[in-house]
């Protein structure tokens, strides 16, 4: 019995990445060095840190298994998305936050990992621990991002159970001048 366990937990393991996420992976890193112009398609009406201001996403450095893709807000650089391709295939996306003396912001690596290897286009991102320890508000959120080839990439976030959701959308078709580099940065050589 127990060799039939391990032969079937080695069969699991060894099993390719599942094309999904693959794909997604792919896609997201062909953007690499593109910048892009977004619009705030959806938020609180309440919201004033968007609405209204300049947004651009510069998938600036991709590595083998993470992409750093900043996210500026007018003149501000403090906020960077990073990807991490996960060795079972899923991905995790935390959110990297810094003062513009690029020390740390004291609520910053929040997010989540995928819960499943989700779609070719689509990766969701329910909050994680350690989005908890730093934001216990945002216990309930949860993150995704759509990219449909040569047609656009949406961030999204819904706050299970209120009505908080916010979408910026940012066309693919587009592309805009590269970005400086984001607070705190040293640009690898």
């Amino acid at each position: 019995m127990k060799t039939t366990i391990g032969l079937l937990l080695l069969f699991i393991l060894t099993q390719a990445i599942p094309a999904q996420s693959v794909s997604f992976w792919a896609e997201l890193t062909k953007l690499c060095g593109k910048a892009y112009v977004g619009k705030v398609e959806a938020a609180p009406a309440d919201d004033t840190t968007f609405k209204g201001k300049d947004l651009v996403m510069h998938i600036r450095r991709c590595d083998k298994n993470r992409i750093f893709v900043p996210f500026f807000v007018g003149e501000d650089r403090s906020r960077t998305w990073v990807f991490t391709k996960l060795k079972n295939g899923r991905i995790e996306l935390k959110h990297d936050h810094r003062h513009e003396d690029g020390t740390p912001d004291k609520v910053t690596m929040y997010g989540g990992t995928s819960p499943n290897v989700g779609s070719a286009i689509r990766q969701m991102f329910p909050a994680d621990d350690e989005t908890v320890k730093v934001i216990a508000a945002a216990a309930t959120n949860v993150w995704w991002v759509d990219l449909v080839a040569g047609s656009h990439f949406t961030y999204n976030l819904r706050r299970i159970g209120t009505e908080r959701y916010f979408s910026i959308r940012f066309d693919l078709k587009t592309e805009a001048p590269a970005q400086p580099a984001p607070w705190g940065w040293v640009d690898k050589k």
